[in-house]
């Protein structure tokens, strides 16, 4: 299987988008080759913007260029972009709905050897708590390059993209549908089912293979959109199996898992977990090794599937 890197999937977007509207704009910050917005600097230097580190000027900046009719892209590693400049993105960006994009790199475990200070564990709680924000987290290339051109032609307000570092296996193709706020069913099942967003998505898909080899069905969910989520897929997946298991590479505490609970207490309660990141920081190693170190492989998620299913009436 083809593995690309979803932040490649973003930068080549950006540059895209730049060739179809003269308004895009980019700001970096330090950091264009790791977040891929070279590509846009090499095609358009008159309209990118390197800010250096200094995350919450580049913020202020983008609404600024907002407000002049212009669509600024601010990309950096998610854990400055969500954390260093969360202040400023709440009040001087989603507070005014300025239609300002924002690309969060090296998000999760999988950035790997750059270490806990590198490895975004919690954007999505802290993104999904602003109003008016709409939160992406798309799961391989061809996936970020669609949230990346929906992020523009779909949504007029901040939108905020989650994406990795490493390549990734390519699970999708380019007649995949996509669409903001609209979940895909990309395994169909019938005992429990298996929400997942990035690049869980694929692990969840061979943990519903080994899972079948026991004779147990297993619906998988990418549930791209964390931001406005997809309740009446949520609802119909519960309805269906009986019981959900969420996979993220994220904090437990107010993730993706968390807003899926969100919808299941409200609307349908049925047995639940939640798999990411339990109230920790990162470590240093290799995507794979961190993968299996915090028990989010496919073998990891067939067990907790397994032991959820014991608590299913």
């Amino acid at each position: 299987m083809e593995c690309i890197s979803t932040r490649r999937g973003f930068g080549e977007a950006l540059v895209e988008l730049g060739e179809k509207y003269d308004n895009i704009v980019v700001l970096g910050a330090d950091i264009t080759d790791s977040t891929r917005t070279s590509y846009f600097k090499k095609r358009f230097p008159d309209r990118f913007f390197s800010m250096g580190i200094s995350e919450q000027d580049a913020a202020g900046e983008a609404a600024g260029l907002s407000i002049a009719g212009l669509i600024p892209f601010f990309c950096t590693y998610g854990v400055f972009a969500s954390g260093r400049a969360w202040e400023q993105i709440r009040t001087t960006i989603a507070y005014s709905n300025l239609n300002v994009k924002i690309g969060g790199a090296h998000a999760g475990i999988m950035t790997g050897p750059d270490g806990a200070t590198h490895q975004a564990l919690e954007e999505i709680a802290l993104m999904r708590v602003l109003p008016r924000m709409t939160l992406l987290v798309p799961c391989d290339y061809n996936e970020t390059k669609k949230a990346t051109v929906a992020s523009v032609e779909d949504v007029v307000g901040p939108v905020y993209i989650r994406f990795g570092r490493p390549p990734v296996p390519v699970i999708t193709d380019r007649n995949s549908p996509f669409k903001i706020g609209k979940a895909n069913v990309m395994r169909k099942g019938r005992d429990i089912s298996i929400i997942a967003c990035g690049a869980m998505v694929y692990y969840s898909l061979l943990a519903a293979e080994l899972l079948n080899k026991d004779g147990i069905s297993a619906e998988v969910i990418n549930l791209h959109t964390i931001k406005p989520i997809d309740r009446n897929a949520i609802v119909s997946t519960a309805k269906k199996t009986g019981c959900i298991l969420t996979v993220e590479e994220h904090q437990v505490h107010g993730g993706m898992g968390s807003a899926v609970a969100e919808v299941i207490v409200k609307e349908f309660p049925v047995p639940m977990d939640i798999m990411g990141i339990d109230d920790r920081f990162g470590e240093s190693g290799e995507p794979n090794e961190l993968i299996e170190y915090f028990h989010l492989s496919e073998q990891d998620i067939a067990r907790r599937a397994k032991r959820l299913l014991k608590r299913k009436r």
